[in-house]
């Protein structure tokens, strides 16, 4: 049987991948630590479930419009308007099957073969493969700890073309933790508005994990002249622990929207009923544990970063939100012997550490690491003592 030129071209989740191999020796009996997971540790809220439960008792399980519920396009438009001062009309709002089903939507909607994304490194894993499906090619601008891990106007302005199409900024950063502030973002838009056939994804997933900033800006809050070149994306997954919901939308120009929404009718077409009805919920219900959660992923961050950097050779930047820090870790590659690699170095403290992490090859960083501290406190302690013996 034959497998399609355009299934052999992309790379399966590395960050699945590692979970599944740390899955695999826990259940042989292992005592695996796993830090490389992107999701919050914390149970989904009551009140957000007891509304989903409340939706399958009154027999709201069929099938809804393809673009989502009235109830929760209304609560998603209340929240750009309340939170991001962010107005868009209902039929610029697309509700999918989580964030990255609204990322996939917007570039098979809009991306041809030939046209060029250009993606900041170090990126979240999807977006390269992301664009390859769609036949365009992403074309990666990298950073490095000294720059904060963040592209500059020189390099946004030194990569366009006349085949650009698309940017893709993620703000606060998977896998860096790294946010734009409102000047730097500024910055940028000054040449994007010289440019108005680049379409810019803005992808906000993490805007209520943040702590390096008084208050979270994406780039039309800095720029609102690039809001006709602009889809906001964003979620429940991250803020409102309902990774497993899968409940993800998207906002902007109603020509976008549109070929979306008709990507999406012939693909998945609506999102899970209770899903929705959930997702309506958090949107709408006490907002307090949010913020409750940020603080404790703080904590983590603080108490994660301050270990790493005790350990020798370990670059450990602050991250500013998430829930990931992503130390350099050349230093302790060279000092090494059996090691040469970021790759070789998960494995190394899969193995002797019993820790399991994400190389920042798999985000576009060769020689850095992804450590997710979206798990106890209890655990990240012994995890972190694990890697300072391991690595000593």
């Amino acid at each position: 049987m034959k497998v399609s030129h355009r299934a052999q071209s992309i790379k399966p989740s590395p960050t699945l991948a590692v979970s599944a191999k740390a899955a695999e020796l826990k259940a042989a009996g292992k005592d695996i630590i796993s830090l490389a997971a992107g999701e919050p540790d914390f149970d989904t809220p009551d009140f957000v479930k007891q509304a989903a439960i409340k939706s399958i008792e009154e027999g709201f399980t069929k099938y809804t419009a393809v673009d989502g519920t009235p109830g929760l396009k209304k609560a998603i438009q209340n929240k750009f308007n309340q939170e991001n001062d962010l107005a868009y009309e209902l039929d610029q709002i697309l509700v999918s099957v989580g964030c990255k089903h609204s990322i996939y939507n917007l570039m098979q909607a809009v991306l041809d073969p030939g046209d060029e994304v250009i993606i900041p490194a170090p990126y979240w894993v999807s977006y390269p493969d992301m664009v390859h499906l769609t036949g365009a090619e992403p074309v990666i601008l990298k950073t490095g700890i000294e720059d904060n891990f963040k592209i500059t106007p020189q390099q946004l302005k030194g990569a366009i073309n006349e085949n650009t199409r698309m940017l893709i900024l993620n703000s606060p950063s998977n896998p860096t933790g790294s946010f734009y502030s409102e000047e730097e973002l500024k910055a940028l838009g000054e040449i994007l508005v010289e440019h108005p056939e680049i379409l810019i994804a803005s992808d906000d997933i993490y805007e209520h994990i943040l702590w390096g900033a008084d208050r979270f800006v994406n780039i039309v809050n800095a720029c609102p002249e690039l809001k006709a070149q602009t889809i906001v994306l964003n979620g429940v997954s991250k803020a409102y622990s309902m990774t497993g919901w899968r409940i993800g939308y998207a906002a902007g120009p109603n020509e976008i929207i549109k070929a979306m929404k008709k990507i999406q009718s012939q693909s998945t077409s609506n999102p899970a009923s209770t899903a929705q009805v959930a997702a309506q919920a958090a949107l709408e219900g006490d907002q307090s544990i949010v913020r409750e959660w940020c603080g404790i992923f703080k904590t983590r961050h603080d108490f994660v970063c301050d270990e790493l950097s005790k350990i020798e050779g370990v670059r450990c930047r602050p991250s500013e939100g998430t829930f990931y820090s992503f130390p350099d870790m050349n230093g302790v590659i060279d000092r090494l012997d059996s090691v040469n690699n970021d790759i070789e170095l998960a494995e190394f403290l899969l193995e002797k550490a019993e820790v399991a992490v994400v190389p920042g090859s798999a985000f576009g960083a060769p020689g850095c690491i992804r450590l997710s501290y979206a798990t106890s406190m209890e655990l990240l302690k012994e995890a972190l003592s694990r890697m300072q013996k391991a690595l000593a």
